[in-house]
């Protein structure tokens, strides 16, 4: 059924996609269902034609997965930018020293996506997963994409915006001839990333910058 431009099929096969993720790699039917909000007669169909473009697998205990084609399309994006063997170090030592969670976001028209991250090891954090896409008009990294004529060195900060648990500094990463490439980011729990906190991260981010930036 199709509704303006929209495929409402489509729609409904990709929130079954959607709804994985590092913290519920599997689910039963009654879950997807739940989490998409399609009723459990509609989804075995749908469910059907994504196992068979190998998009889910369903094990012998009848729970669902992403399938290997998940990872293949995902390999292709990454590829795109071609960072992850620099930025991921650069990632790690943010986190080691800030003790925070440290992501790199990409612009994809009017959002933005967590194309590399490494969790804060502190069991209360601001927990991403890569792949996540959220809005460019909101957070750190979302100004630090979205904004015009900003120099090398400017440093985008947001204490509450996205989430108002949440605060996150962040820098632009340009190649050499000065295109952006992505955002790079820390971001914590208000009440632990405090001002200070921020400020450090801040130095440590724009020193990732040129590291990544004389790499090019």
């Amino acid at each position: 059924m199709e509704s303006g431009q929209r495929v409402e099929a489509v729609e409904k096969a990709l929130s079954i996609l959607d709804a994985f993720s590092e913290d519920r790699t599997s689910l039963s039917l009654s879950e997807l269902s739940k989490e998409t909000g399609i009723s459990k007669s509609s989804l075995p169909r749908l469910l059907n034609s994504l196992i068979l473009f190998g998009f889910i697998v369903r094990d012998p205990s009848k729970r669902y997965a992403l399938g290997s084609n998940v990872w293949r399309l995902g390999a292709l994006f990454r590829r795109r930018f071609d960072l992850g063997e620099r930025v991921r170090p650069e990632l790690r030592k943010l986190v080691e020293l800030t003790g925070e969670t440290a992501s790199y976001y990409v612009r994809e028209q009017e959002e933005r996506i967590c194309l590399y991250r490494q969790n804060s090891p502190n069991p209360v954090r601001h927990h991403l997963d890569e792949g996540s896409r959220l809005s460019i008009d909101r957070g750190a990294a979302g100004h630090a994409l979205s904004a015009t004529n900003a120099s090398p060195d400017d440093v985008f900060v947001s204490v509450g915006e996205r989430n108002p648990e949440v605060a996150a500094v962040a820098v632009r990463i340009s190649s050499r001839d000065g295109e952006l490439r992505g955002a790079l980011c820390v971001s914590g729990i208000c009440t632990r990333f405090d001002e200070p906190a921020r400020q450090a991260a801040a130095n440590l981010l724009l020193n990732a910058r040129r590291r990544l930036t004389l790499e090019e």
